[in-house]
């Protein structure tokens, strides 16, 4: 079982605390009362509550026990003063109050096919050419399908949210799921100075390599299809088909035809390193409107709130402008494999004219046009329907 809140995540099965991907050093009856607390966030817990289920019943100190909540705060960088997250009633006990947690008791996308089946993934670890972990998850079985690293994304997180829970529970239906967090991004290494397009594409290839994949399908969704592409122009004889969702053959700095966008991104930028990892949602929010401006709020709020959960400002920042000046038109003449574009036309992350570029570029590529301005489809857009449609049955030839 994990808890998620903020830029913590606890893992109960391995008692471990984490913050921003970082280890958190805490000792174990601490881990216990924060644990405690966080199973009934519902209520007050007093002090002979804890003492009960912490410390088995034992004779100790009202002190002791006060002490090991201050722990508890300190290991989540909180204190008596401020109580972000744990919060003292006096006369009472404790309450955790932090309002947005996480629950998850597997890793389940559990609605495939509509059978009521559950396919649960499994995490593990790959190092990239430049030593960085990064972090890849596999679901299903069938022919592999990798699923292309794209800005923002947390194995975990997304597993589970209403903004991508629907995309993964269609793909993996009859095939082997393949994903895997950028460096910077959910669970890969957040420590890293070199973001380049160049250090993403050796990414890929390290899960490749680590799975030992021979001959598969790429999907690359929004950035995720510029690795896609770059990874079928390489490496012709590995890739079955190529998906392109949502896609674009130039950064946005190079994108004369989208003066706004250019502008909007160039802003952004200035904004994350100091908006990004803080309670307002301001700047997280306007990502969220480029996104999936007509979505339902449950998802635009998981939207906005997966953000900061994924990565650190000073990533977002970095991972922003890592691709902004790639041009990877040159590539799109050497993809050989059969390759399905798919855009929405009133797209305005990744303006309708993006797609139709890809497609041009990539001899015998197949285009198809959503009616949708949502980058990220929720499962309620009408829109979505078509899209999975198109995916399996291109998948399916």
């Amino acid at each position: 079982m994990t808890f998620a809140f903020d830029t913590f995540l606890i893992d109960k099965d391995t008692r471990e605390l984490r913050n921003n991907n970082q280890s958190v050093r805490i000792e174990p009856k601490v881990f216990n009362v924060l644990v405690h607390l966080l199973e009934n966030r519902e209520k007050v817990v007093s002090k002979d509550e804890l003492i009960s289920v912490v410390w088995d019943g034992r004779f100790i100190s009202d002190a002791a026990v006060s002490s090991s909540v201050s722990a508890a705060r300190k290991a989540l960088g909180d204190n008596g003063s401020d109580q972000r997250f744990i919060r003292t009633v006096h006369g009472h006990g404790f309450r955790f109050v932090y309002p947005d947690v996480v629950l998850s008791t597997a890793q389940p996308v559990d609605r495939l096919a509509g059978q009521g089946t559950t396919t649960s993934q499994e995490v593990r670890f790959c190092q990239s050419a430049d030593g960085a972990q990064i972090a890849y998850a596999t679901a299903g079985s069938g022919q592999p399908l990798v699923k292309a690293a794209n800005w923002l994304s947390h194995l975990e997180f997304d597993w589970e949210s209403p903004v991508w829970s629907h995309y993964f529970s269609s793909l993996v239906r009859g095939r082997r799921l393949i994903r895997y967090d950028a460096r910077g991004n959910g669970l890969s290494d957040w420590n890293v100075n070199d973001h380049s397009f160049e250090r993403q594409m050796e990414d890929l290839e390290a899960v490749v390599g680590a799975l030992e994949l021979e001959k598969f399908s790429i999907i690359g969704i929004s950035q995720g299809c510029m690795r896609g592409v770059a990874y079928a122009a390489k490496y012709p004889e590995r890739v079955n088909k190529l998906i392109l969702l949502g896609g674009y053959a130039r950064g946005w700095q190079l994108r004369e035809d989208d003066p706004e966008g250019m502008v909007f991104r160039q802003a952004a930028h200035d904004m994350i390193k100091h908006w990004w990892g803080k309670d307002n949602q301001a700047i997280r929010q306007l990502f969220t409107n480029m996104y999936m401006p007509d979505a339902p709020a449950e998802s635009q709020s998981w939207f906005t709130d997966l953000q900061r959960k994924t990565t650190s400002s000073e990533n977002a920042a970095e991972m922003l402008v890592a691709g902004a000046s790639e041009d990877i038109r040159p590539l799109l003449s050497k993809v050989k494999a059969p390759t399905l574009v798919i855009h929405a036309r009133g797209d305005v992350a990744a303006p309708y004219d993006q797609g139709r570029e890809l497609a041009a570029g990539i001899k015998g590529a197949r285009f198809a046009t959503l009616d949708t301005t949502n980058h990220l489809m929720p499962e309620s857009d009408p829109a979505w329907q078509r899209c999975t449609e198109l995916i399996s049955e291109f998948l399916a030839e």
